[in-house]
């Protein structure tokens, strides 16, 4: 019993991880669409699902992030 409750520990460390990862890279790759659409002045919003309604670069690049990550979890 014990040992089947640390693999169950390990799996659900290793899906933390790798859900960090997976938000960590997609924010990083959305921050840059962002930081690169805003600083030429196109409306960037409208290309990432979930910004829309968003007032903050960092708010709008969460809300895609967050969609994104829905659509492929």
């Amino acid at each position: 019993m014990a040992n089947m409750q640390l693999n169950q520990d390990r799996e659900r460390t290793v899906e933390t991880v790798t859900l960090r990862m997976v938000f960590t890279l997609g924010f990083v790759v959305v921050l840059a669409i962002a930081l690169v659409g805003s600083l030429t002045g196109m409306p960037w919003r409208s290309w990432l699902p979930g910004a829309e309604s968003c007032k903050s670069l960092f708010g709008g690049v969460q809300a895609a992030v967050y969609s994104f990550m829905s659509h492929t979890l």
